[in-house]
């Protein structure tokens, strides 16, 4: 069973950076596009970045140019580097294959941009 755990999450003032990390329990990521996702409280999860087996990326628009999604894959782990955080980037953000892969979705960290 794949297990995926996120950590780096905090509080943090605006236009701060954190470093988000996701580590799996198996050989998943270079077989998987992964993503990075965030859910805020009432809202829908998003997509936020995705990063392709061979290292392509993309980013949702609210995030581009600010997050920066990377991968070690003899570390099984990817990364989301958040620069210029805004208080709507507050959230519970996750790591899970792109397209669904029927992982089983992680706790999250949470995010939390101040003013």
């Amino acid at each position: 069973q794949v297990q995926l755990v996120e950590s780096g999450g905090g509080l943090v003032q605006a236009g701060g950076s954190l470093r988000l990390s996701c580590a799996a329990s198996g050989s998943i990521f270079s077989i998987n596009a992964m993503g990075w996702f965030r859910q805020a409280p009432g809202k829908q999860r998003e997509l936020v970045a995705l990063i392709t087996t061979g290292g392509a990326t993309n980013y949702a628009d609210s995030v581009k140019g600010r997050f920066t999604i990377s991968r070690d894959n003899a570390k099984n782990t990817v990364y989301l580097q958040m620069n210029s955080l805004k208080l709507e980037d507050t959230s519970v953000y996750y790591c899970n294959a792109v397209p669904a892969r029927g992982f089983p979705w992680g706790q999250g960290t949470q995010v939390t941009v101040s003013s």
